[in-house]
């Protein structure tokens, strides 16, 4: 039987086949819906190709409601939910990362919250995605939230096993995340060596702020890279418009 993609994962997949990707994260504790609504704006005006929403603590309930709705009002872009835990769901979302935190010492974040938030996915109608979520050293706030065990930045055939394994698990992504902050990207042989085992599309984030880091993680082989720090702590609009055509430069080439 074929495999039958929603609307946004036909949206990526259809894009991946002519380029590489990059997705804005907001959290929704840090921006408010004011402020998202032009950070969206932006976005889709310099070539942006998703916003993610979402945050380890805090991005939930009418905080939530409100900066998706605000995105959505001002943007023709996808928004998919990016959530901490089971409350980090809205009903104004296009689509889920419906993840699973597979190096987690917690089965809360491996199963658990999966469990819980699954009935309001269903009733909302947001499109789920599947996708194995690992965390690489330093980890930051969401890896002492989420209770990871975090890869050592210096094992890149554990995050190939555990990307891999994610795969035969059946879940559609595999993301590997450094930290919203961490002082430096997921290291580059790291993604060489998950790249070259999985047939699924792959995600980095954390760390990424400049067009030598974009460029780096691209050609070591992400598919879709994502920012969020960078932007939300750019200071102005003019100078998280000049971020994004930066960051779009070296992805994109």
């Amino acid at each position: 039987m074929k495999l039958r993609f929603g609307r946004v994962e036909s949206y990526i997949h259809e894009k991946l086949e002519k380029e590489k990707l990059h997705f804005v994260l907001l959290d929704p504790d840090d921006v408010s819906p004011e402020e998202a609504s032009k950070i969206a704006q932006m976005c889709e005006e310099v070539g942006v190709d998703a916003v993610m929403v979402g945050g380890s603590t805090g991005a939930e309930g009418e905080v939530l409601d409100e900066v998706v709705k605000a995105i959505k009002e001002s943007s023709s872009l996808p928004v998919i939910l990016f959530p901490g835990s089971h409350g980090g769901i809205t009903k104004y979302a296009d689509a889920i990362f419906f993840m699973s935190l597979l190096n987690s010492r917690n089965p809360f974040f491996i199963t658990g919250a999966q469990a819980l938030g699954a009935f309001t996915v269903k009733r909302y109608r947001i499109e789920p995605i599947p996708m194995a979520y690992l965390i690489i050293e330093p980890g930051e706030t969401v890896g002492w939230v989420g209770d990871a065990k975090p890869i050592p930045r210096h094992k890149p055939k554990i995050a190939a096993a555990y990307a891999l394994a994610g795969q035969y698990l059946g879940m559609r992504l595999v993301y590997l995340e450094a930290g919203s902050g961490a002082p430096e990207h997921v290291p580059n042989d790291m993604i060489r060596a998950v790249k070259s085992v999985i047939d699924v599309p792959l995600i980095v984030g954390g760390g990424i702020r400049t067009y030598e880091d974009a460029r780096e993680v691209a050609q070591s082989g992400a598919d879709i890279i994502v920012t969020g720090t960078a932007i939300e702590k750019a200071g102005s609009l003019e100078e998280a418009r000049k971020r994004l055509e930066s960051l779009i430069k070296g992805i994109k080439g």
